[in-house]
């Protein structure tokens, strides 16, 4: 198995023997060599010695005064960031606890590219070793947004949105744009990028490109390999066990509670709930909804206890897919002494 995407930093960090990961010194020097931190040649000799230094110790305090002796004050403003973010990261008993408390103050004061890096990683940490390609690429949705096409026979298609946009502005476009401006699903072959059983094991060699698009149709296997994801996830950072299972549409009357795994998701289905009008171009940008059941009936609060959970998955006005994992760890109705 090949060491899929190699350039997140997880094999950098340590697994502790409950399975949570911990912040090394090595994987603290993996920031420095980001684009918002790296040397350019323009880098002033301060920002050179600055960087120097938290290569050899990258815990290490810096002044303000200091950064302040910088050239480039865009240079300057990076580094508070980083280290306004360092000193939460340090201070966190593991990855997933300083990634749990991100989201449990007054708003993430983060970079989003971090929160996304993050993600991917525990989404490494998660998959293992033993993942196929399908999963891993599916895994994609949850850190990095994806545009949507609905082709005219029905079929839905996520692609890489910022593989799209680089290849939208190259002097050709490549094969995931053919596909998504064609309007058969014939032209759905192995030279088109789309993840199918005969190219499946090149997605190892593409892994950190980003070029697979995948189908998002109800009767695809995707969507129940998405939920498989969705259960191991919960599982890692609330340790309970559910069960999610893929919906062609909500039919309950007795309706009593739903988490969006998006913005876009969230506002469609709370308008849902409240019996609020919702046209049917809103309704079209629905992807795909789920059910999800809790192993433990205890785990839950008394009021929803034996009652089915409904998640929702949207694009948003743009055709954008913009996944919100945390959703679905922070808006469960969870009885407070499991």
């Amino acid at each position: 198995m090949p060491n899929y995407w190699a350039h997140c930093g997880f094999d950098t960090l340590q697994v502790s023997p409950d399975n949570q990961l911990l912040v090394t010194d090595d994987f603290l020097r993996t920031y420095l060599s980001r684009p918002e931190l790296a040397l350019v040649p323009e880098s002033c000799p301060k920002e050179r010695a600055i960087h120097q230094r938290l290569l050899n110790n990258p815990r290490e305090e810096v002044a303000q005064a200091e950064i302040e002796q910088m050239a480039d004050a865009d240079i300057q403003a990076n580094y508070a960031i980083w280290f306004r973010y360092r000193t939460k990261l340090l201070a966190a008993s593991s990855l997933e606890n300083f990634y749990m408390s991100l989201f449990e103050g007054e708003g993430v004061d983060v970079p989003p590219l971090f929160v996304a890096q993050l993600t991917q990683i525990f989404l490494r940490h998660i998959l293992g070793t033993e993942v196929n390609p399908f999963d891993a690429r599916i895994a994609e949705l949850f850190f990095r947004p994806q545009k949507i096409t609905i082709l005219e026979d029905g079929i839905v298609m996520a692609a890489d949105h910022e593989t799209i946009e680089r290849n939208a502005q190259a002097s050709e476009f490549g094969n995931i744009i053919d596909l998504l401006k064609s309007q058969s699903i014939a032209m759905r072959t192995v030279d088109l990028d789309v993840l199918h059983e005969d190219n499946a094991k090149s997605y190892w060699g593409r892994d950190q490109a980003h070029d697979f698009a995948i189908q998002l149709n109800f009767d695809q296997a995707t969507l129940p390999a998405l939920a498989k994801i969705l259960e191991k996830w919960i599982n890692h950072f609330l340790g309970i066990a559910t069960t999610i299972t893929p919906l062609k549409e909500i039919n309950d009357p007795k309706w009593v509670w739903h988490v969006g795994l998006d913005a876009s998701a969230t506002e469609i289905l709370n308008s849902l709930y409240n019996k609020e009008r919702v046209d049917e171009a809103t309704l079209s940008r629905i992807i795909c909804l789920f059910k999800l059941d809790f192993n433990d009936p205890n785990t839950v609060i008394s009021q929803i206890r034996g009652k089915p959970i409904y998640l929702g998955m949207a694009m948003n006005g743009e055709s954008l897919l913009k996944l919100k994992p945390q959703n679905v760890i922070f808006n469960l109705p969870l009885n407070p002494v499991s």
